[in-house]
């Protein structure tokens, strides 16, 4: 019997469902709660000038406005799958986009900046519950044949995301009232509710173990610390050593964890699915991949607006391209896994990503717009083909009983390493400003950042040369 004989199959109701559930209905729906988190995640930078204003408020510490929603996510991740299993997966999902729309109604009625982070938490909070639920919904409902072209239509959200948003939120800031970014969310999350009502299988609740307090407060502190710590990295907020003592502390708390979780079988999240080698090649590897995916919608603002001068909204204009190759990734990648396997994908395509990101630091301000919309269009194809490729594999070796763990595991590594990106990016812009001799920045300080990030990106290849070369075959009915 071979492994994927041992894996319990999806609910019979998403068997009944036929094709219309197994398609890219089901993911298309899940990822519209994705969709409202990325996209929020997003817009809300380029409104903080107007935001300030409006409290009264430096924009600088409009900052917190980001920074306590990441640290809400951080501290609610652990504890998603634990209340996925016990209440039910799409019971929870619902919940939670509800609870995020509620909570992006009180942002936008805000009348200072304490209601605004008192909003903002609850609304960290939610999002910690949609992702790494939502996709445990696609998990428990979709057969593992079929899971890389669901994962496909999954991650467009969190691909549009980060490239619509600065167009959407400079066209808000620029044409109508900073509120609007958060009240845009409202329709979103009631049609979402909604189409998971009418069309997703019920995932019912699953046998759970005692809730693991211990291991709750450990990663959340410990989490919190790191994302605190990367958030400001680079940047002169916090006093002097503050962010070295995050760093040390968050480290020190997940550290105590491991001892915690060696041989505790209620451990909150399972260290052992590590050791499966999809799963880490995916999880560990990808992180560097995605680090870069962190870093990119930054340098990119930064060398568009800063450095060549174009407004919020044009140089959102321009990104926004790179979606479209992210859309014709869509039905592409799973006959190119099929015919080529996830190991040689992995590995021909971090080097094509790496050189993409490289070829940004080509860019001048002479360079022709429409050159500079193919690039980004090419690299936005291959960045989602990698990433579409990372989220299915991971799963190719986890059993039913172990799906939110890992799901809750994955989730907690992406919001790390996006913000290790952000803080990489900023650290990277200061030294090269002081290696220059220059007090500002310029599109000749932000070029030399891309050739890095591309290089970050390699350091991936060390897991996934690993990999068998049948590795999550049956992720794709590929075998080998």
């Amino acid at each position: 019997m071979s492994e994927a004989d041992d894996i319990p199959e999806p609910p019979a109701k998403a068997a009944e469902g036929g094709e219309a559930r197994r398609g890219w209905i089901v993911p298309a729906i899940i990822g519209s709660g994705l969709l409202m988190q990325t996209l929020n995640a997003t817009v809300i930078t380029n409104a903080l000038p107007a935001m300030a204003e409006a409290f009264g408020e430096e924009p600088l510490r409009l900052n917190l406005a980001i920074t306590v929603y990441l640290l809400a996510s951080a501290v609610f991740l652990p504890i998603s799958g634990w209340i996925a299993d016990k209440y039910g997966a799409k019971r929870v999902f619902m919940a939670a986009m509800v609870l995020y729309a509620l909570s992006s109604a009180a942002c936008g009625f805000a009348q200072s900046l304490p209601q605004l982070i008192a909003a903002r938490f609850l609304q960290g909070a939610a999002g910690a519950m949609v992702g790494p639920v939502g996709r445990l919904v696609l998990l428990r409902t979709t057969p593992k044949s079929e899971l890389v072209g669901a994962m496909s239509v999954l991650t467009m959200p969190a691909l549009l995301g980060p490239v619509v948003g600065p167009l959407i939120g400079g066209a808000i800031v620029t044409f109508a009232d900073w509120r609007w970014i958060f009240f845009m969310n409202l329709p979103v999350a009631v049609a979402g509710v909604a189409l998971v009502r009418a069309f997703v299988p019920n995932v019912k609740e699953q046998a759970v173990s005692p809730v693991d307090v211990t291991g709750i407060l450990l990663t959340g502190v410990g989490l919190a610390c790191l994302i605190f710590g990367f958030e400001n990295l680079g940047r002169s907020f916090l006093p002097p050593g503050a962010v070295p003592g995050l760093f040390a502390f968050g480290l020190l708390s997940l550290w105590l964890y491991g001892r915690h979780a060696r041989g505790n079988p209620h451990a909150i999240i399972d260290l052992t699915i590590f050791r499966l080698p999809t799963f880490q090649a995916a999880t560990v590897g990808g992180a560097f991949m995605r680090i870069a995916m962190g870093a990119n919608p930054f340098l990119l603002a930064m060398l568009l607006q800063v450095g060549f001068g174009l407004s919020a909204f044009a140089a959102g204009a321009m990104t926004f391209i790179s979606a479209v190759g992210a859309l014709a990734m869509k039905t592409t990648a799973p006959p190119i896994l099929r015919r080529f396997g996830f190991r040689t994908v992995l590995l021909v395509n971090a080097v094509i990503v790496a050189a993409s990101f490289a070829a940004y630091g080509l860019f001048r301000p002479q360079t022709p717009h429409w050159m500079i919309m193919s690039v980004l269009a090419v690299g936005g194809f291959f960045r989602s083909l990698q990433f579409t490729s990372l989220n299915g594999m991971a799963y190719a070796e986890i059993d039913q009983a172990r799906m939110s763990r890992a799901s809750t595991t994955s989730s907690m590594v992406q919001q790390l390493v996006q913000s290790i990106g952000i803080g990489l990016a900023a650290a990277l812009l200061h030294f090269l400003m002081r290696a220059h001799g220059e007090s500002e920045l310029t599109w000749r300080t932000v070029s030399p950042a891309f050739p890095v990030v591309g290089a970050v990106t390699l350091v991936s290849m060390l897991w996934f040369v690993r990999l068998r070369p049948d590795a999550g075959a049956e992720m794709n009915a590929r075998r080998g």
